[in-house]
């Protein structure tokens, strides 16, 4: 098929399919599909059609271009969160293969050019589906912490399950035309594929002014977890408010920060200038009125916060976890790489920003400069690249 596609090129705009589980929520996917999507309609002229499993109903958190469809199976894969184990593999199994049945018809009626997968749930089938269309898959986790669904050994069945599905992905990968990852580091995680192309996330704001980092005032976003390091950062403040009772940190994310609020106490935080908030719907305004960004994730796939940050002109703290940030920034430049996961050095680093003004304007000039090639503009055109290539090689 890909074959006669090449064959048939046509003048009109390519159709491109993008397979995600939703679109309703603030995370970091949710933004770089919404983005991309929105390039890809309004600026290539695409026919982009958006397929999603779960937020029946709601609307999605990001701005989507009229120009944009999207497609709500409403399987509710969600729902298996609090499920018994044993139980939500044999519903999930049952949800899998509606999926696929639902996914094969609707490529098979769209008939789409490119389709591109963030490699959730239909990564088990969508190189089976014979659409005629190429097949991308788009990783924005770690390879350690891809189908991660159990890191300890106390529960043996879950493990052995993890390992399983972990290693069985590979086979799936292989079959993929493009397999898009984010960082180099990200590409050396694989060396069992030769079908890597290294394409960063975009930006998803593009701010008019920046940040006067006079505010006495720290931020960081991201899904409250584990791998978000909060836990990390929580024990960071509390060795830096008691010397600067005028500065506040203010956290925003997606869950439930009951475990961070436990802390808070354990700790003896001041909560009243250290604030676990919900979703910023307006992440620029939220960096525009702060002095600092601060990332203590235990890993990530990119670090996107960490280009937004820059953009607004913020100097960023940062762990030196695998790939992301280390992939963004310089130690000294745009801010700090702090070695993994070293708090003291960390509350060492933000003491040093929040006593000079003046460096923290240096740094923040040099992240707001290296933040222009994240933009969309220079982003989106890789991605053009990308689909001339296969359909025109």
């Amino acid at each position: 098929m890909h074959a006669e596609k090449r064959l048939l090129m046509k003048s009109s705009p390519y159709k491109i399919v993008i397979c995600t589980p939703a679109l309703y929520s603030a995370g970091g996917v949710e933004r770089v599909v919404s983005v991309k999507a929105n390039y890809f309609a309004d600026v290539l002229n695409y026919d982009v059609t958006i397929i999603v499993t779960e937020g029946h109903g709601s609307n999605s958190f990001f701005q989507l271009s009229p120009n944009v469809n999207v497609i709500n199976f409403a399987l509710r894969f969600e729902e298996l969160w609090n499920v018994p184990f044993v139980k939500k593999v044999f519903i999930y199994l049952y949800k899998q293969r509606q999926y696929k049945k639902l996914l094969t018809a609707e490529l098979m009626r769209i008939q789409p050019d490119i389709t591109i997968t963030t490699l959730r749930r239909e990564i088990n089938f969508i190189c089976d589906i014979n659409d005629g269309s190429f097949k991308i898959g788009e990783l924005h986790l770690s390879r350690d912490n891809y189908r991660l669904i159990d890191s300890s050994k106390t529960n043996i069945v879950k493990w052995l399950f993890s390992h399983w599905w972990q290693k069985g992905i590979v086979s799936h990968l292989q079959r993929l035309d493009r397999f898009v990852v984010l960082t180099q580091n990200a590409a050396l995680e694989w060396p069992e594929l030769s079908n890597i192309k290294l394409i960063p996330d975009p930006l998803s704001i593009s701010p008019n002014c920046q940040s006067s980092l006079s505010s006495k005032r720290i931020i960081t976003i991201g899904r409250y977890s584990y791998e978000k390091g909060w836990d990390l950062l929580l024990r960071i403040w509390s060795l830096v408010e008691k010397d600067f009772k005028d500065w506040q940190l203010d956290v925003y994310g997606m869950g439930d920060p009951t475990p961070y609020v436990r802390m808070l106490d354990n700790l003896s935080i001041d909560k009243k200038r250290c604030h676990l908030n919900a979703s910023l719907v307006s992440v620029e305004e939220g960096y525009l009125r702060s002095s600092i960004l601060v990332q203590p994730s235990r890993t990530e796939g990119f670090g996107l916060v960490i280009v937004e940050a820059m953009a607004c002109g913020l100097p960023v703290i940062a762990f030196d976890c695998e790939n992301g940030p280390r992939s963004i920034m310089t130690d000294g430049e745009e801010g700090y790489l702090v070695p993994a996961f070293n708090v003291d050095l960390f509350a060492d680093r933000l003491k040093q920003l929040m006593s000079d003004e003046d460096l923290r304007k240096r740094m923040g000039e040099k992240g707001q400069k290296k933040s222009q090639c994240y933009h969309i503009d220079s982003i989106g055109k890789q991605w053009k690249q990308l689909f001339d290539e296969l359909m025109q090689n």
